[in-house]
């Protein structure tokens, strides 16, 4: 029997693996046998990947110790959340609401791994000097250029922190260049953090803040932000605003009206149908700059989709879960099951295309994603083996994603975050 040809291995640093294990135990100490059995033999790893249901919450400080005295690994970093996403015996799955654990390890040679663990209630000054940051991350404080940034960072966050906007903020203003990827772990009533970490000189345990890894050198993680909404109506300008409120939008030279005059007259050009998914189903696109193509188009997309929270009956003025202000571009978005598979399958063939092979592919997706969204299991997952058939898949069901959009690291909900794994050019 003649052996598949994969000539794309070539372009990996020598000796890379990565091996994914996946269990459905009820009890904590039977699914940690159980990726350890998927695991035996898998050797040394220099970075492990845990995500486990928030249902093991009260178990939650045991995980790293049981697991570190099956499995070697250098450096641990995980969380809980609502579900999780894992690859088991070749099959990968999204495990939503159920107990479950996703195990991931990475070896990855020519790749320079440097975790870190932030404490969210005393982060550097916003307005001093990006030294600071880089401190805190444990990196010399010294210029760093777009060739010496690191490449990538994958980044947890416990849902207890309160200054998650200022942490992103930061750690943008800090490096600029470097792709930042990852979600806010899952909510749970145990007397602990919801964060997992180990840099391998101390014990592995339970954090809260923020913890995460910087990759660099042979590595990198390639990001894919899918955001599962489709435009409706005319892209409109923000004539006036407060804060997060718009008060007046125009198109095109047209008189200023209120953001509600705009959507009735969008609702007037929709179907029945569409206009039944407007009253649980809007959203507000926000100009961001971006300069990716959009779904089935050769034009950029410049729109963050952000919740729109909230309508004042006496002047139609609209809040938005984002600053806004004058001058901006906006579009209303609708978000359904056909438009997310259509971006997502679009931005997935894209990065197969684009970039190298990946070694391993991480998904930090929305909770209200999943069989929520699409009426059936693995609705993301299946999208991504429709393009990378044998990748191994692990992630989490998040409190809010974290994910690049015009040039900037944003939190985001209703997303799938992508970030996958590749050689460093």
């Amino acid at each position: 029997m003649a052996l598949p040809s994969f000539p794309w291995l070539s372009a990996r640093p020598r000796g890379a693996w990565c091996r994914g294990a996946l269990a459905r135990d009820v009890s904590l100490q039977g699914a940690v046998d159980s990726v350890s059995q998927q695991l035996a033999g898998a050797g040394h790893a220099h970075l492990a990947l845990v995500f486990a249901y928030s249902g093991f919450a009260s178990d939650l400080p045991r995980l790293l110790p049981l697991l570190s005295q099956k499995l070697r690994a250098d450096h641990w970093l995980g969380c809980c959340g609502g579900g999780v996403v894992g690859t088991g015996k070749d099959q990968a799955h999204e495990l939503e609401g159920e107990p479950a654990l996703s195990v991931m390890l990475l070896h990855l040679p020519e790749a320079t791994l440097h975790p870190f663990a932030l404490d969210t209630n005393a982060l550097p000054d916003l307005d001093g000097p990006p030294d600071a940051w880089l401190t805190a991350l444990g990196l010399p404080p010294t210029p760093l250029s777009r060739d010496t940034s690191p490449a990538s960072m994958l980044l947890l966050v416990d849902p207890t922190s309160g200054a998650i906007n200022d942490l992103i903020s930061g750690l943008d203003y800090a490096l600029p260049h470097t792709f930042k990827m990852g979600g806010i772990a899952g909510q749970h009533s145990a007397p602990h953090g919801s964060l997992l970490y180990s840099d391998g000189a101390g014990e592995p345990g339970v954090r809260t803040g923020a913890v995460g890894c910087l990759i660099s050198g042979g590595w990198r993680l390639d990001p894919l932000v899918a955001q599962g909404c489709r435009p409706i109506g005319p892209v409109l300008e923000v004539e006036r605003a407060q804060r997060n409120i718009v008060i007046q939008v125009s198109k095109g030279g047209e008189s200023p009206r209120s953001p509600v005059e705009a959507l009735q007259l969008i609702l007037s050009e929709l179907s029945p149908a569409e206009r039944e998914q407007v009253k649980h189903s809007l959203f507000l696109g926000v100009d961001r700059g971006e300069r990716v193509l959009s779904p089935g188009s050769d034009h950029p997309s410049a729109f963050l989709v952000r919740n729109l929270i909230g309508v004042d009956p006496r002047n139609g003025a609209v809040a938005v879960a984002e600053r806004m202000r004058v001058g901006q571009k906006v579009q209303f978005q609708l978000r359904d099951a056909e438009a997310s598979r259509q971006e997502a399958r679009h931005l997935l063939r894209r990065q197969s295309v684009e970039g190298a092979a990946p070694l391993a592919a991480l998904l930090f997706a929305c909770l209200g994603r999943g069989e929520g969204l699409y009426g059936e299991a693995d609705g993301d997952v299946k999208l991504c083996r429709e393009v990378f058939a044998t990748v191994p898949i692990g992630g989490l069901f998040c409190n809010g994603e974290i994910g690049p959009v015009g040039g900037a690291t944003h939190l985001h909900g209703y997303t799938a975050c992508w970030a996958f794994l590749v050689p460093n050019d």
